[in-house]
């Protein structure tokens, strides 16, 4: 999923209780489920942004000479605009874009 095209919310937003439990009709697994994806959108995003990162890094014995890349900086308050992964994940959530499953009914 591109987490840049995403209309998540950036900001803290309630929810309706209703909404997010209405697919598994518990609340308790809706939540694990949510937070679960949440882990991987995290996990993925910081992947992305370390390998974006690793791009400028300049790797040099001398700690005299700190450089300040422009690109570097810009890259980084890109990610740091981008909503939380919580936010992101309840949002795939809601959108039933989240495969589930659960082994014991099936």
């Amino acid at each position: 999923m591109d987490y840049k095209e995403t209309k998540a919310a950036v900001s803290t937003i309630t929810y309706d209780k209703k909404e997010i439990e209405a697919q598994t009709e518990n609340i308790y697994e809706a939540i694990s489920i949510i937070a679960k994806r949440a882990t991987q959108i995290n996990n993925d995003l910081k992947t992305e942004l370390v390998d974006k990162l690793d791009e400028f890094a300049t790797y040099n014995d001398s700690l005299e000479e700190v450089f300040e890349n422009k690109e570097q900086i810009e890259v980084s308050k890109f990610y740091e605009r981008l909503p939380k992964p919580t936010a992101l994940a309840v949002e795939e959530w809601l959108n039933n874009k989240v495969y589930h499953r659960t082994p014991e009914t099936e």
